[in-house]
């Protein structure tokens, strides 16, 4: 009996293989079902069960749950299993309840007080299971139960080192589920002193939990600091024998020197002399070590020194301000520029790109523009390619931009399709940042939109003709270039804008020339005018008008185009309006009359360029504004100088442009339900008390609030982010592979005008880096009635977990209010439905089988199952709904694709509803991990 009541579960075992013998799905859920019968009897039928058989029971069942059957009962024999003596019993308690416990189980008290005594015990082994059972479930009732305790225990003198390494990793999850749970008072400086503990995994742990706090109280964190630099320096001179039991290959403890490089670049470089010094000699000391021979030929010896050095690299950048480390930084850099290993290829780009935006090292970097334009021409790998791109544009200066820009003109006719529209953005910035003559710019854009058309935005082609106007200098070239350009027997129909324009405006400045006489202009333009779209033919109907004014010799020939069948009596009504009104101005107004409407357009105000600013360097988590261009008038209304008018808000990222809502569209009821079309949003009076909704001196009544707002925009795109009885905030949004553009609707719902209004938006340091946002500015002030519109612009750089933030400050008879929200940018917006038969979905998803690629959810359905339609939200979510692919046709398949700049993940996912009890199976598969957890987690709430 011994032997068999052993710790080996000899039951468990014997189950375990009768599983794996099974020959068929059948003759296993045969056999599962044989076995929950067999516990459900002897939990209910059974009072004389000893620990060893309920966690003997208890094992089954979770083995049961990890073959993907669902659970519904065993919970109360688990958490009676906490409260035993015996190790092995409180462990199996605690992983049922962590893996299959709900956190709004009704025996989440039972659970609580159980963790307490075992929080409270003299057994360390219990108190370690008792802090990783709060950290595996990490509800918010357990941040507000245990938040002050386990704060006591982590800097408790009595607390033994492997406890305090837990419960320092059980407070960081607890702060990330709960922020403001944030330890204060005395406990701040104690949990900053644990840096000097002589344990090194109770630093290490430390560490993770300081760099977490810090983002959210950095003064109250600054001493961490000298500490961090005293450790820091400690390891860093330390021999591989002095740290044995921490030293991986030969170094020393290099997850805790990351940590530790990480954490100092919270902060500015240290105000103490001392401390700065000591600080500066271990970055030295990195880079000397970095130098020496590698002790292993082994990968993971280089992995873990290579890991210390780039991270050393970005304290050396983030403190900018020692140019001996710049430069050797620089130069050590340069010398992984031609290393056999892809990885550190693309790692030395990513840094010298910062490293070229410093006055110390700006000259170092230049040295390698040889062996980065090498790169460009020679790489393999796309994603090294591109920062070879960025690290050319970071390192130009007046001295090598024609140069520079000459190299990037000649990859951009190879280049991946991918990275093109940022290459001629990025040209088309340097050309007109460092030329000295503007005809070479005039020539650089032309050759973009020769080479790259399709990836010029119209922001570029906007910004040369704003240059041309402005400077008479370059007139005469730019009409003579972009004539030239024309007759080339493949011509993009963005270089037709552009010499529609140009030569609209100063054609007659080549008039004198026989080969460009006004007849022969004519007739090179309207050659191209039944290839191009209607808007493009707008744009030209203009340049034909205009010359009726320059040049009147040929006016009965523009005349006999404007009445052509195919324009007076076009489908388009805007090119039918177009002919008509020009024809009849031609033909009634005066010679005097027609030189005042049609006058030359007058030079636009200086400004910046739009361009320049969308692409401006910023700091990680901020959102860099982009300044606002003016508008322009003339008398002359045009299709081509109202979109040189506008603002910067055209769509630099590839989407449609959405208009702006006027201020004449004003209704003080309902502002946005007309523009997205959109009932349900209005219609949906629960009013649900929001934590983010408008504070400050009175309170408002919220009609929506942002987390119900949410989940109704998890698989929309357009709706109401928020209401309340003063504001209502609107979204409208488009996306495109790893492209995005939000508009944000600000409505003033009161009869009096909002004051300094700012809608701010941020993301945290970790979501900086997953993704680039950038916003533009509004008006200040809004009337009452009358809504404004916010635009925003999102690229995609990788995977990503966490929501942007939008704060919005205003003030109402001279009361502030803030309004702080998140927006819904999810992953799945990111999406490109995908469509495949049943062999290929299958195929890919057995391959997708390795740990870590899959992730489920079993869980009880929120809505009646009978009138919930599923497919339609899948559709939503972004998924392709595949038809016919599933043997059971209850079940709904679906694929996509994630885009983002990094990577893309192709995504499988099966939803299989069980309807008598009432429950979802959702199944996805992805080749990242984090990807399929976070699209189950996402899509559990919406059924």
């Amino acid at each position: 009996m011994p032997a068999v009541r052993g710790e080996g579960m000899r039951g468990l075992a014997v189950f375990i293989s009768d599983i794996r013998n099974c020959k068929s799905k059948e003759a296993e859920i045969k056999r599962i079902n044989k076995e929950l019968a067999n516990i459900r009897n002897k939990f209910k039928g059974d009072k004389t069960l000893d620990g060893y058989q309920k966690k003997k029971y208890v094992c089954k069942l979770l083995f049961i749950f990890l073959l993907g059957h669902d659970i519904d009962f065993g919970h109360m024999e688990a958490v009676n299993l906490l409260s035993s003596n015996k190790y092995s019993e409180k462990q199996i308690g605690y992983l049922f309840i962590s893996v299959l416990m709900n956190a709004n189980s009704d025996l989440m008290k039972l659970i609580i007080q159980s963790i307490k005594n075992d929080l409270s015990s003299r057994n360390p082994i219990h108190v370690n299971l008792a802090l990783q059972c709060i950290a595996n479930i990490g509800s918010r009732e357990m941040a507000e139960t245990f938040g002050n305790e386990i704060p006591r225990l982590l800097v408790s003198g009595e607390t033994i080192d492997v406890v305090k390494q837990s419960a320092a990793l059980c407070l960081l999850r607890l702060y990330r589920s709960m922020p403001d749970l944030s330890p204060s008072g005395e406990f701040t400086s104690r949990i900053v002193h644990l840096l000097n503990d002589q344990h090194m995994g109770v630093v290490t742990a430390a560490v993770s939990l300081i760099n977490a706090l810090v983002h959210r109280n950095p003064d109250e964190y600054k001493g961490c600091i000298s500490l961090a630099v005293s450790r820091l320096s400690r390891i860093v001179t330390a021999s591989y024998t002095d740290l044995q039991d921490y030293t991986y290959y030969f170094v020393p403890a290099p997850w805790l020197s990351v940590k530790l490089l990480r954490l100092l670049q919270n902060y500015p470089p240290p105000e103490d002399a001392g401390v700065r010094g000591r600080l500066n000699e271990c970055l030295e000391t990195i880079l000397n070590k970095a130098q020496e021979p590698l002790k292993s030929k082994k990968v993971q010896h280089s992995n873990a020194k290579n890991a210390i050095l780039f991270e050393a690299i970005s304290l050396i950048i983030h403190m900018d301000n020692e140019a001996n480390l710049l430069v050797r930084a620089c130069n050590q850099l340069g010398q992984f520029l031609q290393h056999r290993e892809t990885n550190l290829r693309y790692l030395a780009l990513e840094s010298m790109c910062l490293l070229a935006t410093s006055e110390f090292s700006h000259e170092a970097v230049k040295k390698h523009q040889d062996t980065v334009i090498n790169a460009l021409k020679t790489e393999r790998d796309v994603s090294v390619r591109q920062r070879a791109v960025d690290l050319l544009y970071a390192m130009c200066d007046k001295s090598n931009a024609e140069e520079i820009v000459a190299e990037m003109l000649a990859y951009l006719e190879t280049a991946d399709y991918s990275i093109r529209e940022e290459m001629v953005l990025k040209v088309a910035i340097l050309a007109e940042k460092y030329a000295s003559d503007y005809t070479w710019y005039v020539d650089v854009i032309l050759n973009l939109i020769r080479i790259a058309g399709d990836y010029v935005s119209e922001e570029v082609w906007y910004r040369v003709i704003q240059i041309v106007i402005n400077r008479e200098d370059v007139q005469g070239y730019a009409a003579k270039t972009v004539f030239e350009a024309l007759q080339a027997p493949a011509c993009h129909e963005n270089m037709v804008k552009v010499a529609g324009y140009i030569l609209g405006e100063f054609g007659n400045l080549i008039a004198g020339d026989q080969r460009s006489s006004p007849i022969i202009q004519f007739q090179l333009l309207n050659s191209k005018y039944h290839l191009c779209s209607t808007a493009t033919r707008a744009l030209l109907l203009t340049t034909y008008v205009k010359f009726i004014n320059l040049f009147p010799e040929i006016k009965v020939d523009i005349q006999t185009v404007l009445k052509n069948h195919s324009n007076i009596r076009s489908a388009d009504a805007e090119l039918q309006q177009r002919t008509v009104e020009y024809l009849q101005l031609s033909q009634i107004a005066t010679t005097e009359v027609l030189a005042t409407v049609l006058e030359e357009m007058p030079p636009f105000p200086e400004r910046e360029s739009s361009i320049l600013a969308t692409l401006k360097k910023k700091k990680p988590g901020m959102t860099a504004p982009i300044a606002k261009e003016g508008t322009k008038s003339s008398s002359a209304s045009t299709s081509a100088a109202a979109a040189i008018a506008k603002d910067s808000s055209t769509d630099l990222l590839g989407l449609s442009t959405i208009p702006p809502v006027s201020a004449g569209n004003q209704s003080n009821s309902n502002l946005l339900v007309d523009l997205f079309g959109d009932s349900t949003a209005s219609n949906d009076t629960n009013a649900i008390a929001s934590s983010n909704g408008l504070n400050g001196s009175n309170g408002s009544d919220i009609i929506h609030s942002n987390e119900e707002c949410l989940e109704k925009l998890l698989c929309k795109n357009n709706g109401i982010l928020y209401e309340n009885s003063m504001i209502q905030i609107g979204i409208k949004s488009d996306y495109k592979q790893n492209l995005g553009r939000i508009s944000i609707f600000y409505g003033n719902k009161t009869n009096g005008k909002f004051l300094d209004f700012l809608p701010t938006v941020t993301c945290s340091e970790s979501l900086a880096r997953c993704l680039n946002v950038q916003a533009k500015p509004v008006e200040t002030a809004i009337e009452g009635g009358a809504q404004v519109q916010q635009l925003i612009n999102i690229e995609c750089i990788d995977h990503f977990s966490a929501l942007p933030r939008l704060s919005v400050q205003f003030t109402s008879g001279s009361l502030p209010y803030t309004v702080v929200l998140n927006i819904p940018v999810t992953v799945n917006k990111f999406f490109e439905a995908t469509t495949m038969n049943s062999e290929n979905f299958f195929q890919r998803w057995k391959n997708l089988n390795n740990p870590g690629q899959e992730a489920q959810k079993i869980f009880k359905s929120k809505y009646p199952m009978e009138s919930d339609n599923p497919a339609t939200k899948l559709s939503g979510f972004g998924f392709q709904l595949l038809e016919n692919v599933d043997p059971n046709p209850e079940n709904y398949v679906c694929a996509a694709i994630f885009h983002s700049r990094l990577v893309q993940v192709g995504c499988l996912l099966r939803l299989e509803p069980n309807k008598q009890a009432q429950m979802y199976r959702l199944t996805i598969r992805s080749s990242k991990n984090e990807t399929s957890a976070r699209i189950c987690e996402l899509l559990q709430d919406q059924f």
